[in-house]
């Protein structure tokens, strides 16, 4: 909402030397967001006067039109003589009364203005056009043409108001009040603490039977019609100078008088109005739901089809208007130039002032994609009370402005409604802002928004119709607190015990953080926001768990309307759009929530704020919310290890992604049992099952490798892309807590390397497992270093899997003996296990 700060004065009686940043300051101190203050005609200095064309002569030999005139600029110029001009411009003529620029001035954005030769002429000046003065679209993109009772030689500075100041605010959703020039009046004059010259306060005729006739049959969509006529409006009648002007401050094009009325008065008191050509009007004029199919042709000249639920404005050949969206075409408004081109100039009109449903003013606007200044105010709330006002206002303007006649009928349709009461404890804004106000400052701040307050210590607070926004007593609290300040509220933080630091498990997602973060990892930060169609393209099964979601009432996205069962939608998105843009050498990781619907569902209740909620409270409201534990996972793609001076490079493989949960596993101080598995996105020989055993039960904490073919093509991934995911809250609790440092031996380490031959299937997890056991307490670490596959050698079905053991003793320096039985016993309890044989 653009506010010209010139207009603003005519309701409030601001301080002279008050600027339009001192007000942006102290509205935004009231709570309205005002996001700058436009200087009009910053940098103008003039003489800049109204001129009368005398001359125009044509000159030939250009590329272009170019026309020499001599314009009558009174003594502006300091000797009477007609000034001589240059310009190019064609839509004036010999008589127009124009805006002269004359040398010296200076035009917005630093322009000097000078005599030059030009076109082997002489041009003392220039004719301005509205774009180069910097006042917006005025219809003609050409040079301003001023009414013939113009004065010549008056500044045209002051004629224009170009010099002025706007405040832009961007007005919230339950804010429409402010979407007019009365609304923002209002806050102003409560900020500063002066009176409010209400322009809706006019003396209007009440309803009789005199009046254009209307038909109501949908009450709840058009609660309130208004019907005034205007007869006899002059065809020559054009919007004065600073009725257009205050309409391109706040950003709107003139188009006529009778439609630049209505807009005007639009914008004062934030009551949207249409006004019909009287004579294109057949009939009574209705209001109803569209039939299904039936078609209207709107003023952008669209012909639309309507929906069921469109309220449309009708008369007895049918939808003449889609109410509070946009008139039709069938009744537009005829104007002065529409006369010079043989048509037939609209000198009877029917004013609509009405109040539509919020919600079908929405839903139609979003249906047609067609929103309007009209639509936006009636989608966030429009004053009912106010249309009687605005009507009477248009009248007047129209009687005044155009010579029209007011006709004596009034009709009004409304439908009974009482206004909204709260019932207000008269301490509840102290218990919410933890301020002590008191119930005078409570019940003064509440009149000053417009309600009426009665009672002691228990409130009965009546809502002002201009505010609909205010529906129960936090929102009576919330007026209140923001009128005192926000500023002034008091600022306390926790003060939390001495020695507490971080908890166990935050400790724990730190170090995961860095750890695989050091492991070259980038941490990835996605949204927790899914469509279910991305299951499908994961390959799971329609029964997996994972496809039970959470939905959100009010998704940010229609294509993302549920919470995540799982990471990886979000992390290998991050990884597809990266790839795409160039990083190919990827690998990426997310630690975060994940949500899981409970089997029973409920909805929790409103947590008190003025005092800690009980233990019991905090329990209900968590036992209704979804289970929220934490996951990490990785993706990888591209190499692992680039390629150099040093040697061939390593692309990223599904041996990298397991790594990636041993090394979660390791920070929590837990056993990391991994085994051949199968599980949705990933390659059914390409995917490892993660075991952790707690309580002495193995559970199933996550799955790593790499991610199928179909999955990869599905969603547009890099080949061969490689994922782990895993239950960081179950891998917790399997582990030891924090992890201890490993005790350093000062004694040398007897390396022993063994080389066993298996059958092709056996995991070689499952023999290394065997001869950790077998080797006992004096083996210090193992390592597969090798794998051999010839069926010529080792023979069908057969792989040799080579492992490096390192013993060592804490209290002694081990002897070969000692080594070479811990290794033979090693390979013993393999061999019984697994069916390993020493290779010869």
């Amino acid at each position: 909402m653009r506010v010209p700060l010139s207009w603003l004065r005519e309701y409030v009686d601001l301080p002279a030397t008050e600027t339009g940043r001192d007000v942006q300051a102290k509205l935004i101190s009231a709570g309205l967001e005002v996001e700058t203050v436009e200087q009009l005609g910053d940098g103008l200095k003039g003489p800049l006067v109204v001129g009368q064309v005398l001359t125009i002569e044509e000159l030939e030999g250009f590329k272009k039109p170019i026309r020499f005139c001599t314009v009558d600029v009174g003594s502006a110029n300091g000797t009477g003589e007609p000034q001589e001009i240059v310009c190019g411009a064609r839509n004036f003529a010999v008589g127009d009364k124009v805006v002269v620029v004359l040398p010296g001035a200076v035009l917005p954005g630093g322009f000097s203005i000078s005599a030059r030769k030009t076109y082997g002429k002489t041009s003392h000046g220039m004719i301005c056009s509205s774009d180069e003065l910097g006042i917006g679209d005025d219809g003609t993109h050409g040079i301003i043409v001023l009414p013939p009772e113009t004065e010549v030689g008056r500044d045209a500075i002051e004629l224009l108001e170009l010099v002025d100041e706007v405040l832009d605010i961007a007005v919230t959703a339950n804010r429409g009040d402010c979407l007019s020039l009365r609304g923002v009046a209002r806050e102003t004059a409560i900020a500063y603490g002066l009176p409010l010259r209400d322009p809706a306060l006019l003396d209007v005729p009440g309803p009789n039977a005199f009046g254009y006739p209307v038909q109501v049959s949908d009450p709840f969509g058009c609660d309130r019609f208004t019907a005034r006529t205007v007869s006899g409006l002059s065809p020559e009648a054009r919007s004065p100078i600073w009725l257009q002007r205050r309409l391109q401050k706040v950003g709107m094009r003139p188009i006529s008088l009778a439609v630049d009325v209505t807009n005007y008065v639009m914008m004062e008191l934030g009551q949207p109005l249409h006004a019909y050509d009287r004579n294109l009007v057949q009939g009574t004029i209705g209001v109803r739901r569209a039939a299904e199919g039936e078609k209207i042709v709107t003023l952008d000249g669209v012909e639309r089809k309507l929906h069921a639920e469109d309220l449309v404005i009708t008369d007895d050949r049918g939808p003449i208007g889609l109410a509070g969206v946009m008139g039709g075409a069938d009744t537009e408004i005829a104007d002065h130039d529409a006369a010079e081109n043989g048509g037939d100039s609209t000198t009877d009109v029917v004013i609509e002032a009405a109040h539509f449903d919020p919600v079908a003013i929405a839903r139609t606007a979003r249906r047609h994609k067609l929103s309007s200044e009209a639509s936006r105010r009636f989608e966030r709330g429009v004053d009912p009370q106010a249309a009687a006002a605005a009507a009477q206002r248009t009248v007047d303007l129209l009687v005044l402005l155009a010579g029209g006649t007011a006709e004596a009928g009034v009709t009004e349709v409304i439908a009974p409604s009482a206004p909204h009461t709260i019932t207000l404890a008269a301490d509840h804004p102290d218990k919410v802002a933890g301020v002590a106000y008191g119930r005078e400052t409570v019940v003064r701040r509440l009149q000053e928004v417009g309600c009426d307050v009665y009672g002691q210590d228990e409130l009965i607070v009546t809502v002002p119709s201009w505010r609909p926004d205010l529906y129960e007593q936090n929102d009576l609290a919330e007026e209140v607190i923001r009128l005192e300040g926000y500023e002034n509220l008091p600022s306390t933080l926790p003060k939390p015990s001495a020695g507490r630091g971080l908890t166990a498990r935050q400790r724990l997602h730190r170090r995961v953080g860095r750890a695989l973060a050091g492991a070259g990892f980038v941490e990835a930060l996605n949204y927790p926001f899914v469509g279910e169609g991305v299951f499908d393209q994961l390959g799971l099964a329609a029964d997996d768990p994972a496809r039970r979601v959470v939905r959100l009432t009010n998704p940010l996205n229609d294509e993302e309307p549920a919470l995540r069962t799982s990471l990886l939608p979000g992390l290998l998105g991050a990884l597809r759009r990266n790839d795409g843009r160039g990083a190919h050498d990827l690998a990426l990781f997310e630690t975060g929530l994940v949500f899981l619907p409970r089997e029973e569902q409920g909805s929790a209740g409103h947590l008190p704020v003025d005092r800690r909620p009980t233990d019991a409270e905090i329990a209900a409201l968590n036992a209704v919310l979804p289970e929220q534990p934490r996951h990490v996972a990785v993706v990888l793609a591209g190499a692992r290890e680039q390629a150099g001076w040093w040697g061939k490079g390593r692309p990223a493989d599904w041996a990298d992604a397991i790594e990636a949960g041993r090394t979660v596993a390791r920070e929590a101080g837990a056993e990391l049992i991994v085994r051949a598995g199968q599980y949705g996105p990933w390659h059914p020989g390409r995917c490892a099952e993660l075991v952790v055993v707690a309580d002495g039960t193995e559970r199933v904490v996550g799955h790593a490798g790499e991610l199928h073919p179909r999955v990869v093509k599905a969603l547009g991934l890099p080949a061969r892309t490689c994922a782990m995911e895993l239950d960081l809250d179950a891998v917790e609790q399997a582990g030891a807590g924090t992890p201890q440092a490993p005790s350093i031996s000062t004694f040398p380490v007897a390396t022993q390397d063994v080389a066993l031959v298996v059958d092709k299937p056996v995991p070689a997890v499952e023999v290394e497992a065997a001869l950790r056991e077998g080797a006992g307490a004096l083996l210090e670490a193992i390592r597969l270093f090798d794998v051999y596959v010839n069926d010529e050698q080792l023979g069908d079905g057969k792989k040799s899997l080579a492992y490096a053991l390192r013993f060592r003793a804490p209290d002694r320096t081990l002897t070969v003996d000692e080594a070479s039985a811990a290794r033979d016993a090693a390979v013993a309890l393999a061999g019984e296990r697994t069916g390993a044989v020493l290779r010869g």
